[in-house]
């Protein structure tokens, strides 16, 4: 672990760690493969529960301390009873946590202590694709954008380039960008 000193930021990101990880993985590519997985049950109408509790990783599987869950629902505005966030707005909880938690080991790795990062993501979406209205309109977003707030020990330049850092190496802005092929069966 880094030893903490007035000048050394704290973000919470114990870079000795997460360096030594990456290390280890240039050494070991194939330990870099992951497949990650969720699986999701139907609880009624629009309402679901998807579970997550273990992964393929470091060349076997891996099992966490406890399984988390994730809820989806839509709102009254759709006839459904609200008990969660939509599908698509999980999308852009991902995409928000997955940037901030790079803004905040972008940080450390650069010397700079944050004090506040507040990730905004709005995604716009008509709803006539989804819906069946009008076929040409595309099902997903039309256009994403994310407004970062942070205030951090660094000139407006170095927060720039730390978020842009962030945004070239989270997963999440990769999987919404570029095209994944996804193959659907019924078992």
């Amino acid at each position: 672990m880094t030893v903490q000193t007035a000048e050394t930021p704290d973000n919470g990101i114990d870079l000795d760690a997460l360096l030594g990880a990456r290390e280890a993985l240039a050494e070991n590519p194939g330990a870099a493969r992951f497949t990650w997985r969720a699986s999701n049950r139907w609880l009624g109408g629009t309402h679901s529960r998807s579970e997550i509790s273990g992964f393929m990783g470091l060349g076997e599987e891996q099992t966490r301390g406890k399984t988390f869950a994730v809820e989806a629902d839509h709102p009254e505005h759709f006839s459904a009873p609200d008990h969660a966030p939509t599908p698509v707005e999980i999308v852009l909880a991902a995409l928000a946590s997955c940037l901030t938690g790079g803004v905040a080991a972008v940080a450390q790795r650069r010397g700079i202590q944050l004090r506040s990062v507040v990730a905004t993501v709005e995604g716009d979406m008509d709803l006539q694709g989804i819906l069946g209205i009008d076929p040409s309109v595309r099902n997903g977003f039309s256009a994403v954008r994310v407004t970062f707030e942070v205030d951090a020990d660094a000139s407006d330049a170095e927060i720039a380039g730390i978020v842009a850092q962030s945004q070239k190496r989270s997963a999440v802005f990769d999987i919404i960008t570029t095209p994944t092929a996804v193959k659907v069966t019924i078992a």
